[in-house]
């Protein structure tokens, strides 16, 4: 059993990492973010706040090419990106679909280039099947609003039942398959509005969507009665890791 001297310094190294993290959270290279909906449960959780690295995915220089692992977005990646509706918001997903990839979804079964994809960290928490949500492309009614970018991908990026992804942009999907507003709703992720991808989970606090979004004096308050109990210790310095999907 370890000692109450060693708990206290683990304690204050742990914290110390998580304060080095916010002050160079909004610098180039990093960046905090916080996750505000359920759309990626459980890979990320509402009120985790992740590490997003910039670099990675930033444009390379014709020297720092060859000195920096720059990298484009690969398939099973998570990202950060600017919401296309909005870009003042930013959203996290995953990348289902690169440039020229076909995609479809079947009774919830997404399918990659014709074949079923397999994907351990989807989450879905409703049996039933959504016209549009669960059989994609199809005519958009039912579960959430479509808007105007993912009508024109329905009219123009549609072939033989399958949607297909242009040139400099991505696919992008939640892990909450059920409960995600995503690339099916809003149409495709252009290259540019892509931040980053999350590292890591600095610190991961209990606390409903409202409060995310609004900062309210409620919610500062609710932080500092409850911090020991409702900071998920189990979530803290989680590493953020893709899986590979062919």
């Amino acid at each position: 059993m370890k000692k109450f001297a060693d708990s206290v310094r683990d304690f204050i190294n742990e914290w110390t990492i998580n304060i080095l993290i916010l002050l160079f959270g909004t610098t180039t290279l990093v960046q905090a973010f916080i996750v505000p909906t359920p759309s990626m449960d459980a890979t990320v959780r509402v009120g985790d706040h992740l590490l997003v690295d910039k670099l990675s995915y930033s444009p390379p220089g014709p020297i720092t090419r060859h000195l920096l692992p720059y990298t484009e977005p690969k398939r099973g990646d998570i990202i950060v990106f600017r919401w296309p509706i909005d870009i003042q918001q930013n959203y996290v997903k995953r990348v289902i679909g690169l440039p020229g990839d076909r995609i479809k979804v079947v009774n919830k079964v997404v399918y990659l280039n014709g074949k079923p994809l397999n994907e351990p960290y989807v989450e879905h928490l409703s049996e039933d099947i959504e016209p549009y949500r669960d059989n994609f492309p199809s005519q958009p009614v039912g579960f959430g609003q479509v808007y105007p970018p993912a009508q024109d991908m329905l009219a123009h990026n549609v072939v033989n039942g399958e949607v297909v992804v242009p040139p400099g942009h991505y696919f992008a999907m939640g892990d909450n398959r059920d409960d995600s507003s995503d690339s099916r709703y809003w149409g495709f992720v252009p290259r540019g509005n892509i931040i980053g991808k999350p590292l890591l989970i600095f610190w991961s606090y209990d606390a409903p969507t409202q409060d995310w979004v609004d900062y309210s004096a409620g919610h500062f308050a609710d932080v500092i009665v409850h911090f020991f109990s409702r900071t998920r210790w189990d979530r803290e310095l989680k590493l953020i890791r893709p899986y590979p999907i062919q």
